[in-house]
């Protein structure tokens, strides 16, 4: 070898040296980085494990001291971490309106931990203690949105269903009827189990005006699913037949969400969330955790349990109208004992 051949040779060497030394930090830093990514996510999904990201909760206002019975009992409780309490409200508002009246409340127990979700619709006409004095529950958010603005009146309902119950809500999730029906259609319609036939006597829709359901399992769009829900007096027991539709249609979505062909639909789904509900305090951070929470063990028809408290209709004083008017007064041994089993610790 000459000695040209013998530098070129050194220099090719020093070359694939280098080149070997830049692959080696080159590498390095992508597993240091990869280390350092796998350990933020670690760490993020450590603190968004349901049993650490929901523990401690805040109740959304505080039961007034003695305006329930059940107060004593249960207003002071701690949640047990991965378990929280969420008030899902449906409106009748208009669209362009910031007004509307309460058309349906489900009260959910959520517990993350064994799997299991208590619901507890509470009929619209139920009396309530309010700021106002008592009036039905339909009122209080109207007229505290009127006096007080949109988030105010929908603190002000979760207030006067926690006085009810003696529950602390750490959560609210508020719809419409066009929000229901987007979520719905953006599913691609939803089955819903009808636990008895139905007629629609007052429809959003004047084509759908006496169109009946007969009981069992029905494949349904958006649209049909908001002409459901809002039916009561084709039903057994009105408002509690109502109750019974509005957990069917829950049931629906909960599985038609989880289905694997849908998983390609959530992104659009949490972008669209604005779109779906008028108005929530769960964060991004809130619905994620949940969503690890469920994952993977999510079996709607077992796991979601309905229970139900009756009442009985009287015409009683309306603070907020002034006048008499006809109102739902709730068992109140009754839901004590739903409320101590199954929404509480």
């Amino acid at each position: 070898m000459t000695l040209k051949e013998q530098n070129m040779s050194n220099k090719q060497k020093k070359v694939r040296k280098k080149r070997h030394k830049i692959l080696r930090y080159t590498l390095l830093t992508l597993v240091v980085l990869l280390i350092g990514g796998t350990a933020f996510g670690f760490y993020e999904y450590n603190k968004l494990k349901p049993t650490n990201h929901f523990s401690d909760l805040k109740p959304i206002g505080e039961p007034s001291k003695g305006s329930s019975s059940n107060n004593s009992q249960l207003s002071h409780y701690k949640e047990k971490a991965g378990v929280f309490n969420v008030l899902l409200i449906g409106s009748d508002a208009r669209k362009g309106s910031s007004l509307g009246h309460t058309d349906s409340m489900v009260l959910i127990h959520a517990n993350l931990n064994n799997h299991t979700y208590n619901m507890m619709s509470i009929p619209r006409d139920t009396r309530v203690k309010s700021d106002y004095g008592y009036t039905k529950l339909t009122s209080v958010q109207y007229i505290s949105q009127a006096k007080k603005g949109t988030k105010q009146g929908i603190v002000d309902a979760v207030k006067a269903v926690s006085n009810l119950t003696g529950v602390p809500i750490h959560y609210y999730a508020e719809t419409n009827y066009w929000g229901l029906q987007d979520m719905v259609n953006v599913l691609g319609g939803i089955d819903m189990n009808l636990p008895f036939k139905v007629t629609l006597t007052h429809p959003w829709y004047k084509e759908n005006q006496g169109k009946t359901f007969e009981a069992g399992t029905h494949s349904v769009n958006g649209k049909m699913v908001t002409e459901l829900v809002h039916e009561r007096y084709s039903l057994p027991g009105t408002d509690y037949g109502r109750q019974q539709l509005q957990q069917a249609a829950l049931i629906g979505i909960a599985k038609k969400v989880m289905q694997p062909s849908n998983i390609t639909k959530l992104p659009a789904l949490s972008r669209s969330m604005s779109k779906f509900l008028i108005a929530t305090n769960m964060t991004n951070e809130d619905m994620v955790s949940i969503g690890l929470g469920v994952k993977n063990d999510f079996h709607p028809e077992e796991q979601v349990k309905y229970r139900q408290v009756k009442g009985t209709g009287k015409t009683m004083y309306d603070d907020i109208l002034k006048a008499n008017n006809s109102q739902v007064i709730l068992d109140d041994q009754q839901l004590k004992y739903t409320v101590k089993k199954y929404f509480s610790n």
